[in-house]
């Protein structure tokens, strides 16, 4: 049995924010759950449809975050409670039905959830999400533990129930990914059955009615959040220096007044309810201070939205210094962290921070300069990408017209950097690769001359591909796709795809074939083993010369999904006798340039080894290799 479907009221257990943000929901009766998976968002549902048949709960991963949050909506206009997930990219793509359906309403229980990548640690952008919250008129809750995570999520529901419209969660990296104590609460016993009412129609028009209605909704949560708990205060009754802060920043505030020994100077306002604020709240504390500082991620939203308050109230209110984003004294991008909000809190209270025992600060320099090697963003060893781009730079070279790989979000984004020698020279949007490609490849008519390439994955295909593939066509641009289908969502964790014979709960569902689809659009289409290089090369060759949209489909499996249930696929060694070492092209072609990780450099014999404990034995580097020196066998 899974911790998060455990019915034991009371029980202590340890959870993921994600997980816990999860079990929340079951907590609260939900009886549908869509997402498209994104980092780091993607383990709620993960969760969720790990136990979605023992709870009697429908749960998918659909093919975009437009197409979950529809799927979800059905349901709660259902009177259903329905929860739907997304990282910051996704919400961009849910917004255009979003910004419907708060005007429509619900007459279930919806939550949005989303969860913001401070910093991009695994995103094309870093977003503040909580734009679209004041943008859509709908309320909005941030965790700042993960109890919270869990708490905020029935209370989310309830509120959405009240009011019949969206409720959102905003989430971030450091709620979602770690862990921490969670007590449970109790499930539901019964679920509404589903029914569409079809006496009322559920439009946004017109907008003469449907705007001031939502917005008195949102007055409607106004009052709800009134006394919530989730606001909460401590410190001094008059601080020196007021912290008003929300999610994981109220975390990073907490450490800094303790380490600092600030309890009796600092008071810390963290704000659950972060949309529509809780005025009076806000207001019956800056009365107390002369200085605030809001401690926030990634934009300076709260701050701003504080600010409003105190202009419609300056003339009853002291003299305020407010320090944060828009003063320059917090980053204005980019995570949080403790050592950087203690610096802060240290420098404007004038307080010195205490400093650890010179021996362990020795430790751990030594630690880092002596153990800790430099490692760079890299594809796995044996990944089917690395030997694509391989090909495509070599192609690329022979057909000698400069030619533009315009690229696209995943794994193979990597293509920007050395990992994927350079070759992408656009990364934006799921699936803006293919509609750049598709408009640079109109521009021959204008006097272009340069090839257009574009590259996508087999997950984002299905999910923002398409489109730009059928404009293409329609428009007679001449342009290559070339899809790396390597039969998995891999960069946010395997998760199945319309092209999968799978479902989220691993049941058996229809495929939706990439080049059935290609040819059944008209397209010419031409499936290629990467592993192959020589004949992948002379495809993509070939397929440059021709002139038209057409779509190579470079098909292998993810190395990682295929070690989890074969052996290797050859035994790959090197004969010492004919390396040649730093005497081959471009010194060390193989580790230097080609860069898989299961080469190493041995320097103490100046030769090229292969790491057994990592290598999957694909043989590309045997292929590579232009004196031989690497073997590859079958088993």
């Amino acid at each position: 049995m899974s911790i998060i479907s455990m019915d034991a009221p009371g029980k202590e257990v340890l959870l993921m924010g994600n997980e816990a943000i999860a079990r929340g929901a079951i907590e609260a009766g939900i009886s549908v759950a869509a997402a498209y998976p994104g980092n780091p968002s993607s383990e709620i549902i993960g969760s969720l449809a790990e136990v979605a048949t023992e709870l009697g709960i429908y749960v998918e991963w659909s093919v975009n975050e437009k197409v979950a949050l529809e799927v979800a909506a059905a349901a709660a206009v259902s009177g259903l409670n329905a929860l739907v997930a997304m990282k910051q990219n996704g919400l961009n793509v849910a917004s255009d039905f979003l910004l419907n359906l708060n005007l429509t309403g619900i007459r279930g229980g919806l939550v949005l959830v989303v969860c913001d990548d401070p910093s991009g640690i695994s995103s094309t952008n870093e977003q503040d999400s909580r734009i679209y919250a004041k943008l859509a008129d709908l309320p909005l809750m941030e965790p700042a533990a993960f109890q919270e995570a869990k708490d905020m999520v029935r209370v989310a529901f309830d509120l959405s129930r009240r009011i019949s419209n969206v409720c959102m969660i905003r989430s971030v990296t450091r709620i979602s990914h770690a862990r921490g104590n969670v007590i449970l609460g109790p499930l539901p016993r019964s679920r509404a059955v589903p029914h569409f009412d079809t006496s009322k129609t559920l439009t946004a028009l017109p907008a003469s009615v449907t705007h001031p209605l939502v917005h008195q909704r949102l007055e409607q949560a106004r009052e709800f959040f009134l006394g919530s708990h989730f606001n909460s205060y401590e410190g001094p009754g008059h601080p020196e220096l007021l912290i008003i802060t929300c999610g994981a920043g109220k975390l990073f505030a907490q450490e800094a007044v303790s380490i600092l020994g600030l309890e009796e100077k600092v008071g810390i306002l963290k704000i659950g309810t972060t949309w529509p604020l809780p005025e009076k709240i806000i207001l019956e504390h800056l009365e107390k201070t002369p200085r605030v500082l809001f401690i926030e991620e990634v934009d300076p939203v709260l701050e701003n939205n504080v600010k409003e308050i105190f202009a419609d109230h300056n003339l009853e209110l002291p003299g305020i210094t407010f320090l944060g984003k828009k003063s320059g004294t917090l980053p204005d991008y980019g995570e949080l962290s403790p050592g950087l909000v203690i610096r802060i809190i240290s420098e404007l209270t004038g307080t010195k921070v205490p400093q650890p025992d010179q021996s362990y600060l020795d430790l751990a320099i030594d630690a880092l300069e002596n153990y800790c090697p430099p490692r760079s963003l890299a594809f796995c060893a044996g990944c089917p990408h690395r030997a694509s781009y391989w090909a495509i730079k070599k192609a690329l070279k022979l057909d000698g017209r400069d030619g533009v790989l315009f690229g696209d979000i995943g794994c193979y984004a990597l293509a920007v950097l050395p990992t994927g020698f350079n070759q992408a020279k656009t990364l934006h949007a799921m699936g803006s690769g293919i509609g750049m490609a598709c408009g640079f490849g109109v521009l021959d008519r204008l006097g272009a001359s340069q090839p257009a390439i574009a590259v996508c994955g087999d997950s984002t295909f299905y999910h923002a591909a398409v489109p730009a593939l059928i404009n293409g066509l329609h428009q007679s641009s001449n342009f290559l796709l070339i899809v790396l289908d390597n039969n998995a969502t891999a960069m946010t964790g395997f998760q199945p795809h319309p092209g999968s014979d799978v479902n989220a709960l691993g049941a058996l569902a229809h495929p939706v074939v990439i080049e059935e689809l290609c040819r059944a659009l008209g397209l010419k289409t031409v499936i290629q083993d990467p592993f192959d290089l020589e004949e992948t090369l002379s495809t993509i060759y070939d397929m440059l010369q021709e002139q038209s949209a057409r779509v190579l489909i470079l098909r292998q499996e993810c190395a990682l999904v295929r070690g989890r249930k074969s052996s290797k696929r050859n035994k790959v060694s090197v004969n010492p006798d004919k390396c040649i070492g730093e005497d081959c092209g471009c010194s060390r072609l193989c580790t230097r340039v080609f860069r898989c990780p299961g080469l190493k450099w041995n320097t103490a014999l100046s030769k090229t080894e292969i790491d057994e404990a990592i290598c999957t034995g694909c043989g590309v580097c045997a292929d590579v290799c232009p004196v031989g020196a690497i073997f590859k066998e079958t088993p």
